[in-house]
């Protein structure tokens, strides 16, 4: 029988420019890893939106995934709301089952 583990998985979407200062504060919190996908579309309380014809990094949005533990969460949080409280962001926390807790 396969053992699991309790974490927190977190999903930070960002503004592109934004990126280099969270994930600087991730590691600055012992975060020991992490995943970048863009986003490419969406649907929000303005309606929907495309990142198809954007030049730079101006107006696109990319997502961040990270496992932490639940001990950590807090503190990963306060860092990660540093660089959200002045930037266009969607923070979520979902209870996940790992089955390599010392990954995280």
């Amino acid at each position: 029988m396969v053992v699991t583990h309790l974490k927190k998985r977190l999903e930070i979407i960002v503004e592109a420019p934004a990126l280099h200062r969270l994930t600087d504060r991730l590691n600055q919190a012992g975060v020991t890893g992490y995943t970048i996908v863009p986003v490419l579309a969406g649907r929000g309380s303005d309606g929907t939106w495309s990142a198809e014809g954007l030049a730079g990094d101006a107006g696109r949005l990319v997502m961040v995934i990270s496992i932490v533990d639940a001990a950590k969460a807090d503190a990963v949080l306060e860092r990660v709301y540093s660089v959200l409280a002045r930037q266009i962001g969607i923070v979520t926390v979902s209870d996940v089952q790992v089955i390599r807790a010392d990954h995280f």
